[in-house]
């Protein structure tokens, strides 16, 4: 079974309530697991649950009430904290209905002297540590700390939910860690977990199935969307992504396009380098775009001085919304990707792109099947899993990031595949497609590569399926980056 890292634990979990399978419902299957893991190893006994105010405390709560209905053990609850200070919804829930679970004792302590004089580490068999879930970085705070080293002088067997009170389940560095016998994790292994003397702080791991819906995985969701770079509060301009689009000449649209749906992504500066022939009219597009002109009345190799400059001074290049396939313009092309730190290619650049580019630059492909096929010299096959078969293996092969668009997007780097089912029939409307291309360079820019991908064809789909709500069939090109942000601030 593979390893997973913490926070793509946590956008499984959101992708799975996305999906309609609920944090509560999660929370009650993660209780259950550890309650049936406790009666495996004991008939009897008196089991102390040690309950953070976060999720790791309401799989504690949980597996508490389940545990409560063998009268063969007896049951307590110390909850770290005042009850109105639980941090989640769903951990509010499992504390509220320990009221109705039998005779539990459940007290709340925020005094770290009336924790070391609570009289039930004495005479518990087994403690359960749901003190502090992996979110919590640094050193412990009180009474936290305090519990975790009464956990560890108490002599009982000890068994962690998810990874033990302290432990940086991503491989940081421990100040303070609960020492257990037995730690059980949800879902999959957890990269943390794998590492050379890990054991001295897990015990035993155990990995106990929670109900994941496979495509909370597979699919792209908002718990994807999740782990991107925020902007921080004292961010300083360009901090938060320069994106250059190259393209225009022989169309104008396509540039002004994919230029307003990267500032609408959050790209701070968005330059666009077009001929000089459109470049006034991709200025009338917004106020908010930089133009350059480029001389000539298409993208040609006496460009390419103005365009090095630009590359270097831009967190990623797009490249190709309306060059067209004019010879000189695919030469310049050629000439360019090399240039970039970074860079999306679509449209037209993907005309006769020899592949892999000799660069130790990062590449996003957004082709069509057409398109795809022409680069890979492979009909794209109807079947789905031979499809990712075929685009993972050229994703491999050339060094690119690969989306292929179409009804189900399919996404690879060489070694992943994500799949994403945001969009409708509506967005076949011309213009979509660069649109996309600039939500993946406004992400890209200060974002990995995979991740960017990814996450611009959910975005650019989910803001297609709010514009189809409200145009139908009528929708265009320009509806979908006005809803761009309405997607996005979903999730922050």
């Amino acid at each position: 079974m593979f390893s997973i890292t913490s926070s793509r634990m946590r956008s499984v979990d959101a992708n799975c309530s996305y999906l309609g399978l609920s944090p509560v419902q999660l929370m009650e299957n993660a209780g259950s697991a550890i309650a049936r893991e406790i009666t495996s190893r004991m008939s009897s006994g008196k089991v102390l649950f040690v309950s953070g105010r976060g999720n790791n405390g309401g799989d504690a709560f949980v597996a508490a009430r389940h545990l409560a209905l063998n009268d063969a053990f007896d049951v307590r609850v110390i909850l770290l904290g005042h009850s109105s200070r639980i941090r989640t919804e769903e951990s509010m829930h499992n504390f509220s209905l320990l009221a109705y679970s039998g005779i539990i004792e459940v007290r709340e302590i925020s005094d770290s002297k009336e924790l070391e004089s609570y009289p039930g580490w004495k005479d518990a068999d087994i403690i359960v540590d749901g003190v502090l879930g992996s979110g919590i970085k640094g050193s412990p705070r009180e009474p936290e700390s305090t519990a975790i080293d009464l956990i560890n002088s108490s002599g009982s067997y000890i068994v962690s939910i998810d990874s033990p009170s302290g432990y940086d389940l991503d491989g940081g560095e421990v100040s303070k860690s609960v020492f257990a016998d037995m730690t059980i994790t949800f879902h999959r292994m957890k990269t943390g977990l794998e590492l050379p003397e890990c054991e001295k702080y897990t015990g035993k791991v155990k990995v106990a199935p929670i109900g994941v819906c496979r495509d909370a995985e597979e699919y792209v969701g908002p718990g994807d969307l999740m782990n991107l770079a925020r902007r921080e509060q004292h961010a300083h301009k360009g901090n938060s992504g320069r994106v250059l689009v190259i393209g225009g000449g022989a169309y104008y649209g396509a540039p002004a396009l994919a230029a307003m749906a990267a500032l609408r992504t959050g790209a701070d500066i968005v330059t666009v380098a077009v001929p000089e022939n459109v470049a006034d009219t991709v200025a009338s597009f917004s106020s908010n775009l930089i133009v350059v002109p480029l001389s000539g009345n298409r993208l040609n190799p006496e460009n390419v001085p103005v365009l090095k400059g630009l590359i270097e001074s831009h967190d990623v290049a797009v490249v190709g919304p309306g060059i067209g396939r004019d010879p000189l313009t695919l030469d310049t092309v050629r000439q360019l990707l090399p240039l970039c730190k970074k860079a999306v290619i679509d449209a037209d650049a993907l005309y006769d792109l020899i592949l892999p580019v000799k660069s130790e630059g990062k590449f996003i492909l957004t082709p069509h099947s057409a398109e795809f096929a022409r680069l890979s010299g492979v009909a794209v096959p109807h079947n789905l899993t031979e499809k990712k078969q075929i685009l993972s293996q050229f994703g491999g092969e050339n060094g690119v990031i690969v989306v292929l668009k179409g009804k189900v997007d399919i996404i690879s780097d060489g070694q992943n595949v994500r799949l994403n089912r945001t969009g409708n029939a509506g967005m076949t409307v011309g213009g979509t497609g660069d649109v996309l291309t600039g939500i993946t360079g406004a992400l890209f820019a200060v974002n990995d590569a995979m991740d960017a991908a990814s996450c611009a064809v959910f975005i650019s789909g989910a803001a297609g399926d709010l514009a189809f709500d409200e145009k139908g069939f009528g929708l265009l090109a320009t509806d979908i980056i006005d809803r761009i942000a309405d997607v996005i601030s979903e999730v922050y």
